[in-house]
């Protein structure tokens, strides 16, 4: 007995002639589409890369880095709904169709939610619904598939809740997801692209924006999924009972940073005084403010205590600042030749600003110097101001050690009213 004598025996169906032909047509059509989008990929890929970088996607996103493989997958999709659609191909037919279509979907869309920092579990599991799906419906299976998942499936309530419910929830869910994270960054960065506006204003618009758009999703997806909003009444209450007491702080730290933006009273940018310490503002975030030190430490604080508590910032109204170098001299100096000294020193700091001018204060008659105050403003304290004392100090050692003007050290002057009788005879015959 043959091979296809016992296929025949065994009740299985071989394809006709016509079907096998029509097969092997839509085979290398389907190779022919993937090669386009291996073609639109490499030609139209960095362009477009290029585009959302700089315009739709902020800095630090890795969208732009999968945009190739996601014109190219996505453009072979294409492709082959186009050649789906314009023949009735039979199922033996669909079968390449269907597998290369299904491949290229997922892949897409893999490569779109991993690249908007999507959960990779997220992005495994909307590739193979995506593939289950389009792959049943070209080779006709897609009926007898939601069949079954509609069937599978339990009740809560009065509502029932079925496999492919559930799929679809999901489906719709990280769809969502993507397109606010999408919608999210394209309108922060164009608001950080914006003329009209200053940094802080940049800041409060992303903020409300993004506030904006997660609400409007939110609904959207409510309406989408068929959710009554009026059935979570319950849940809304006990919700905003714990917005009142456990999500308190939460609430009013991100309250406090809307705040901030709005009244600017603390910017991005600005220098403030932390403890002993000084930073500089690096952003405002919903529940912190990240300040960063000189030394490079990064402090996290919250919105509310900045709002409720003294703050002094040194570049609320101007940014100029400053800096007192005190300077000690000993009393046998020439006094307008050391302040003169102490003034060219400031003059020729490169951080010194010419407007206002550097002074020199003699501040008080010391048991053994003359105490002075060098004042020098500066325009750039996120820079440092130990840095200009410093750059000061050693400008004006080599200008003292120049002109001979010394410094101070501990003198005291000890008178003797009377000695032992001993010592005293001692010293006499000495």
């Amino acid at each position: 007995m043959t091979l296809f004598e016992w296929l025949q025996a065994s009740g299985i169906e071989l394809p006709t002639r016509a079907e096998a032909i029509e097969a092997a047509v839509a085979s290398v059509l389907t190779l022919a589409m993937l090669a386009g989008g291996v073609v639109a990929g490499r030609k139209l890929g960095p362009p477009i890369a290029a585009m959302v970088q700089r315009f739709a996607i902020a800095q630090g996103e890795t969208l732009h880095a999968r945009i190739c493989a996601i014109t190219r997958h996505g453009a072979a999709a294409f492709l082959l709904m186009t050649l789906g659609a314009i023949w009735p191909w039979e199922s033996l037919a669909g079968v390449p169709i269907g597998l290369a279509l299904g491949a290229s979907v997922a892949r897409a869309g893999f490569q779109l939610l991993r690249g908007l920092n999507l959960p990779r579990w997220l992005a495994w599991v909307f590739a193979i619904v995506c593939f289950v799906a389009l792959f049943s419906r070209e080779i006709g299976g897609l009926e007898p598939v939601t069949r079954l998942a509609e069937q599978i499936g339990f009740t809560v309530g009065s509502r029932r809740f079925s496999v492919m419910l559930l799929v679809t929830m999901i489906v719709t869910v990280v769809a969502i997801l993507a397109v606010t994270r999408a919608v999210t960054r394209i309108t922060e960065q164009w608001i950080g692209h914006a003329r009209g506006l200053d940094p802080t204003q940049k800041l409060l618009a992303q903020k409300l924006a993004s506030i904006a758009i997660v609400v409007i999703a939110f609904f959207f997806a409510m309406d989408l999924l068929e959710i009554d909003l009026t059935s979570l009444a319950l849940f809304s209450g006990g919700f905003g009972l714990a917005i009142g007491f456990g999500l308190q702080k939460t609430i009013g730290n991100l309250i406090a940073g809307i705040i901030l933006l709005m009244d600017r009273s603390i910017k991005p940018g600005d220098v403030i005084a932390l403890q002993n310490e000084i930073g500089w503002v690096n952003k405002i975030g919903v529940r912190a403010v990240s300040i960063i030190t000189r030394d490079g430490k990064e402090h996290l604080i919250p919105n509310e205590n900045l709002m409720t508590q003294e703050v002094e910032n040194w570049s609320y109204s101007d940014r100029n600042v400053r800096v007192r170098i005190p300077v000690s001299i000993a009393y046998d100096n020439d006094l307008k030749l050391a302040q003169e000294l102490m003034l060219r020193a400031a003059r020729e700091s490169p951080r010194v600003l010419k407007s206002p001018k550097p002074t020199v204060w003699l501040m008080s008659f010391g048991d053994y110097a003359l105490q002075h105050e060098i004042l020098a403003w500066i325009s750039d304290p996120e820079s440092g101001v130990g840095n200009v004392r410093s750059d000061v100090l050693n400008r004006l050692w080599f200008l003292f050690k120049e002109h001979g003007i010394g410094l101070p050290y501990p003198q005291r002057d000890i008178h003797i009213r009377s000695l032992p009788t001993g010592m005293r005879h001692e010293n006499l015959d000495a």
